[in-house]
C-alpha cells in the first residue's frame, strides 16, 4: 500500500470518527434538553413500593390449635373461619362463672329481704316511740290533774275538813300518776333506741345489699367474659383477602397478642415513593402521576398525590438521627408521599400487583 492510500484511508477514519463524536453530542445535547425540560414539568423516583393493608391475624385467647381450615396463600372471604383453638378450659370457666352468677343472685335475695325486715322492725320501732309520746303527754296530764286533786285534799285536810284516808288516796293516786310517767318516760328512751338500733342496721343491711349487688354484677360480667372468650376461640377472617406465612399445626400453642400470620387486602393498593426533600417544592395533593412497575415495564399505571407524610423517612425509624450531637454531615433526606391508583386502571392489571414491589413514579408538577 502506497503513502497516498494510507494517508487516504487515515482521514477516511478520521471523518468518521468526527461524525460519530459529532452524533454523541447532538444525541447528548438532545437527551440533555429532554431531561432538563421533562424535570421542569416532572418530579421522578425509583424509590417506590406498593403497598397494602396487611392485617395480622392475632388471637384474642391462649389454647392449643384444635383445626386449620386454610393453607398459605389461599382466599378468603370476610367471616371464613380459619382457625380454632381448644375450648374446653373456656367451658369450664363459664359454668365456674355461671355458679358464681347464681350464688350471687342468691346472696342479692337475702339482701332484699333482710333489708325489709330490718326496714319493717325500724319502723315497728319509730312507732312505739310516737305511741310512747302520747303515753307521756296523757300522764302528764293526768298527773296534773291529780296533783291538784292532792294538793285541795292536803289543804282540806290539814283543816280537818276530810279524814286522813282520803287524803292518802289523793296522795297515792298523785304518787302513782308520777310512777306511771316515768314508766312512760323509760319506755320511750327503750323505744328510741331501738329505733336507733333498727335505723342504723338498715343502714348495715342496705349495704350488704349494695355490696351483694356489686359482686351479682361482676358475677355477670365474667359470664360475658367467659362467654367472649368461647367466640374468640373461632378465629375468623375480618377481611377479603388473601393470606401469607400462614404455618399453623394441630395440636400447636398459641398465645394471646401472639401475630401468627397475615391477612392481605389484595383489593386495596396504593404506592409510597420517597422522595427527596429537594424534589417537594412543587408536588402538590392531586396531582397526576405515571407509575411503572419493573415486574410489568410495558404498563403505565395512573395515579394522583393522596397525601405527603409531615415527617421524614428517618424520623420514624427505630433510632432516629440526633444531629445535636456529634460531628454534622448533612444528608439529603427523604419524605414519603401516599399516591393512589386511578380508577381507569384496569383491575386485572391491578390484581398482578403484589406488595412490596418496586416502582418507578413520575409526578406532573405543571
Amino acid at each position: 500500500m502506497g503513502k497516498k492510500e494510507r494517508q487516504d484511508k487515515k482521514k477516511k477514519i478520521n471523518k468518521k470518527f468526527i461524525v460519530i463524536l459529532l452524533a454523541m453530542v447532538i444525541v447528548g445535547v438532545i437527551a440533555g434538553l429532554y431531561a432538563y425540560v421533562h424535570s421542569l414539568a416532572h418530579k421522578t423516583t425509583d424509590n417506590a413500593q406498593i403497598q397494602s393493608p396487611m392485617i395480622p391475624i392475632i388471637p384474642h385467647v391462649s389454647g392449643y390449635i384444635d383445626k386449620v381450615y386454610v393453607e398459605d396463600n389461599q382466599y378468603v372471604k370476610s367471616g371464613d373461619t380459619l382457625f380454632t383453638i381448644q375450648d374446653q378450659d373456656y367451658q369450664v370457666q363459664l359454668s365456674q362463672a355461671k355458679a358464681a352468677l347464681a350464688k350471687a343472685q342468691s346472696s342479692l335475695i337475702v339482701a332484699k329481704a333482710g333489708i325489709q325486715m330490718s326496714h319493717s322492725r325500724y319502723l315497728s320501732s319509730k312507732s312505739e316511740v310516737n305511741s310512747a309520746l302520747e303515753s307521756i303527754e296523757t300522764s302528764k296530764i293526768e298527773l296534773h290533774r291529780l296533783t291538784d286533786d292532792y294538793q285541795r285534799y292536803k289543804n282540806l285536810y290539814d283543816s280537818h275538813s276530810i279524814t286522813k284516808q282520803q287524803y292518802e288516796q289523793a296522795l297515792a293516786a298523785k304518787e302513782k300518776a308520777e310512777k306511771q310517767l316515768q314508766i312512760m318516760k323509760d319506755r320511750k328512751a327503750a323505744s328510741f333506741s331501738q329505733s336507733t338500733a333498727a335505723s342504723q342496721q338498715t343502714e348495715i343491711v342496705r349495704k350488704q345489699g349494695a355490696v351483694a349487688r356489686a359482686k351479682m354484677e361482676s358475677a355477670k360480667a365474667l359470664v360475658e367474659k367467659a362467654k367472649l372468650d368461647i367466640g374468640y376461640t373461632v378465629v375468623t377472617a375480618t377481611i377479603d383477602g388473601q393470606l401469607s406465612n400462614v404455618d399453623l399445626q394441630e395440636g400447636q400453642f398459641v398465645a394471646s397478642g401472639q401475630s401468627l400470620f397475615y391477612l392481605v387486602n389484595i383489593t386495596d393498593k396504593w404506592v409510597v415513593a420517597n422522595f427527596k426533600e429537594t424534589q417537594l417544592t412543587k408536588i402538590e395533593k392531586g396531582q397526576d402521576v405515571d407509575i411503572k412497575v419493573d415486574a410489568f415495564p410495558k404498563t403505565v399505571f395512573k395515579g394522583k398525590v393522596q397525601a405527603i407524610s409531615p415527617a421524614t423517612g428517618a424520623q420514624f425509624s427505630l433510632l432516629p438521627p440526633d444531629n445535636a450531637t456529634g460531628n454534622f454531615v448533612k444528608t439529603v433526606q427523604r419524605i414519603p408521599i401516599k399516591i393512589t391508583f386511578s380508577q381507569d386502571d384496569k383491575k386485572e392489571d391491578l390484581s398482578k400487583l403484589s406488595s412490596g414491589m418496586n416502582v418507578l413514579v413520575d409526578v406532573h408538577i405543571k
